[in-house]
């Protein structure tokens, strides 16, 4: 059985965030052994400088190198990545394991991106959607898509 972590900046604050997060993380189980690490955000003044920024950026980008399993296929979540259907998602997810590729790493940045440490660790790059969305919500919409894989490899009803 395929690993499939998601490891992010910051934590949930809000419980419907958790929430959605957990009924993704118990449905996963019949397909993935699903994990999501939290990194924590590196505080920075509401009016920062572009060296504090880079600061943030490299900081987080540390934390979050620390957590990647050893042999992992990263997947970097980032705006110049490339944007995938849900169906593409499930033939690349499934295209990994007949690979022999036994875990995936997802990675949410901060609010400021990801660090190009990260960028160079990830073998994929991928884009939700031109559209900008909150980091809570970007974690739950990849639960749900990675999921919502799961389901359109293993002929689920869950995708219509």
């Amino acid at each position: 059985m395929i690993t499939v972590t998601i490891i992010c900046v910051g934590k949930l604050k809000e419980k419907y965030w958790r929430d959605a997060c957990a009924e993704y993380s118990k449905r996963m189980k019949a397909f993935c052994h699903f994990s999501i690490i939290e990194v924590d955000e590196e505080k920075i003044s509401d009016n920062p400088s572009q060296a504090m920024i880079d600061h943030t950026i490299t900081k987080e980008g540390e934390h979050i190198v620390a957590k990647i399993p050893k042999g992992s296929k990263v997947i970097a979540m980032c705006i110049e990545g490339k944007q995938r259907s849900s169906e593409k998602l499930a033939e690349e997810i499934s295209d990994f394991a007949l690979d022999g590729v036994s875990s995936l790493t997802f990675i949410i940045g901060g609010s400021w991106g990801l660090s190009e440490q990260v960028k160079a660790l990830s073998s994929v790059r991928m884009s939700m959607s031109q559209m900008t969305f909150p980091h809570q919500l970007a974690r739950v919409m990849l639960c749900e898509q990675i999921y919502r894989s799961f389901q359109i490899s293993n002929n689920g009803k869950y995708h219509k």
